[in-house]
């Protein structure tokens, strides 16, 4: 068989240092081509590593991965390969990420484990209308009465996901910049749309040992297998965005995107705090962006004469 050809590509907007872009190439059982293959930092990845390492097995999806705190008033609740966060307030809580419906009931213990009450949860927000980020969200607001929020062009996708029929809440409808405080911590929507048309990253401040950190939990920034040309549009404003966006603290609906379970282990008593990790925090995007311009590139190639 003949090798694949590769060919060098432009560098990413957010600093990528080298992208190899793979001609197609099926893979081992004659399935569909992984392709395109890009390399950023010196690690490789393809659509099916990207999915498989932020998806995991059925069990990474439902498992309680330990509830600690990340920083601040932040609390990692969320299951081994679906985020969920809560920020507390002495107003009631945030919760961001009701992940699938079937884990709303781990969040809840993860949530009482670290001495919170899951009733007291003012505020439902989520980063993106997917089911596996969001199919939760009835049930939380019919648990805790909390107040349902979502950026407006998500809207529809959202309304689309009924678990067992159930109608899903939209108390208020959010657009890109506005900002939802409770007990003196607000948080900022920015639409980052490309993944779903209402893409949703939210930025806040979070105080620990007298010093004030950004901390950033991003949105899915995975483009589709083909893009459309208004797609490729919402991704360029993306990537274009979020180098505008401060950052100390990387954090992701995929714990994945930002090596949760690497930096959970370095957590020590009186030790510097892992998350904390300015240089790093746009890897995931430098990812997502690289595979977004190669797969662009293996489109157009494909439409050529």
């Amino acid at each position: 068989m003949k090798a694949p050809c590769r060919s060098t590509v432009v560098p990413a907007l957010l600093g990528t240092a080298f992208l190899g872009l793979s001609a197609p190439a099926f893979a081992q059982g004659g399935g569909p081509p992984d392709v395109p293959v890009v390399t950023v930092r010196g690690q490789t990845y393809t659509p099916r590593s990207i999915l498989s390492r932020n998806m995991g097995t059925e069990a990474d999806q439902t498992t309680a991965f330990p509830p600690h705190k990340v920083i601040g008033n932040i609390y990692y609740v969320g299951v081994r390969t679906l985020s969920s966060f809560l920020i507390t307030t002495p107003a009631g809580h945030i919760l961001l990420n009701s992940t699938y419906e079937r884990n709303v009931r781990t969040i809840e213990q993860s949530v009482t484990q670290l001495g919170f009450k899951f009733a007291d949860i003012k505020i439902l927000v989520g980063t993106h209308a997917h089911g596996d980020h969001q199919e939760g969200d009835a049930l939380v607001k019919e648990l805790t009465g909390a107040q349902v929020m979502a950026m407006r062009e998500d809207v529809p996708a959202l309304e689309g996901i009924k678990p067992g029929g159930k109608a899903h809440p939209i108390d208020r409808v959010l657009r890109d910049g506005e900002e939802v405080t409770l007990g003196g911590t607000t948080l900022v929507a920015h639409l980052t749309p490309g993944h779903t048309r209402g893409c949703t990253t939210w930025t806040m401040s979070a105080q620990e040992g007298g010093k004030t950190f950004n901390v950033v939990f991003a949105c899915s920034y995975r483009s589709p297998d083909k893009v459309a040309p208004e797609v490729a549009a919402e991704f360029n404003r993306t990537f274009k965005m979020l180098r505008s966006l401060p950052c100390d603290v990387p954090l992701g609906d995929h714990p994945a995107q930002y090596n949760l379970a690497a930096k959970y282990g370095r957590l020590s008593p009186g030790g510097s705090n892992p998350f904390v990790d300015p240089a790093n925090c746009w890897v995931e995007a430098e990812i997502q962006e690289a595979m977004f311009r190669a797969t662009l590139d293996l489109q157009q190639k494909a439409q050529r004469p």
